[in-house]
């Protein structure tokens, strides 16, 4: 959610300035303050204390990192869709490296929502997958590990930039995990035609929904599909 106080706002823009400027990416409480005009008991008043603010700041690149994907033109074919996310989540990181730091690294104190409401995104990204019939799992599972791939690599880009000089690494990361989670026309003529069927019929249902139903019987539909849709255990 956009923020509406312009004295909030005004806070966490200085304080992501001073993270971007600062060599260890930290940020110094009375600076921030003083970038403002206000008196630190503001800061305290607004935000906490320091862990407050500094959540604030992540919750605010969530904003500005769903508005890039926004702007990311939406195709009829969800798996293209699906690798241009990818490269423009590589794009943000490279562009905002100590903001995505802050959004990605685990701060166990931490209470921002950022990396979920990111998660969130590209659940509904994998579930157009689905509905199409190219998702091996189950949206969400499939979202937990296409986002510790792309995490990890955007980090050790960051943090290693030098052995990132192949700009093909990405590229390379992200064709392995997907081949793990995306079906190719060959593989869907092999998978199980029922699972991939409840897999697809449930994340349909996720899309559309359905008036043929009432709500109870919706969702005990959704729980025989995804039942069904799960890989038997070896």
């Amino acid at each position: 959610m956009a923020e509406t106080d312009p004295l909030r706002a005004a806070m966490i823009e200085a304080a992501e300035r001073q993270l971007a400027s600062s060599s260890d990416h930290e940020i110094a409480t009375r600076a921030v303050c003083e970038a403002v005009g206000v008196s630190q008991p503001v800061l305290y008043r607004l935000f906490g204390d320091k862990r407050g603010l500094l959540d604030a700041v992540a919750d605010h690149g969530y904003e500005r990192y769903t508005a890039l994907k926004a702007a990311q033109e939406r195709t009829g074919d969800p798996v293209a869709d699906l690798h241009a996310g990818w490269d423009g989540h590589m794009a943000f990181a490279q562009a905002n490296p100590a903001l995505y730091q802050l959004m990605f690294t685990p701060r166990p104190w931490s209470h921002s929502t950022a990396r979920e409401r990111v998660t969130d995104l590209l659940v509904a990204a994998l579930t157009r997958c689905a509905a199409a019939g190219a998702l091996k799992l189950e949206p969400r599972t499939a979202a937990r590990l296409i986002l510790a791939a792309n995490i990890g690599t955007a980090l050790d880009h960051i943090a290693r930039p030098a052995l990132f000089e192949d700009p093909a690494l990405s590229h390379r990361m992200r064709d392995a995990v997907f081949s793990h989670v995306l079906t190719t026309a060959t593989a869907r003529d092999d998978a199980d035609p029922l699972s991939t069927a409840a897999l697809r019929l449930h994340a349909q249902l996720d899309l559309a929904g359905t008036e043929a139903l009432e709500s109870a019987e919706t969702a005990l539909l959704r729980r025989w599909l995804e039942r069904i849709a799960r890989p038997a255990p070896r």
